[in-house]
């Protein structure tokens, strides 16, 4: 019996508001750590808001299973609105 893998993700900035975010910035996640060596800034705000669609990609759900037509999702702070985009690789 294979062991279970999870996917790593990599979180990229599709769009943003925020001072601490410029689109294209990267977030980069193994397992249940931010990679911090390969990873620009590192919100928890934005992290926190996300982690549960962070969480089920690194299970293997698909966008679909998810019911979105596209992994992208939004951190909370209305004033400093940062898009990110969740891509799963191995």
């Amino acid at each position: 019996m294979s062991e279970f893998k999870e996917k790593k993700i990599k979180l990229v900035v599709k769009s943003s508001k925020c001072s601490h975010y410029k689109v294209g910035d990267e977030i980069y996640i193994n397992g249940s750590i931010v990679d911090k060596e390969k990873s620009d800034e590192i919100c928890l705000t934005a992290l926190t808001a996300i982690y549960p669609f962070i969480y089920a990609a690194r299970k293997h759900v698909t966008i679909e299973q998810m019911g979105f037509s596209e992994m992208c999702f939004q951190c909370p702070d209305i004033d400093e609105m940062v898009e990110f985009k969740i891509i799963q690789y191995d």
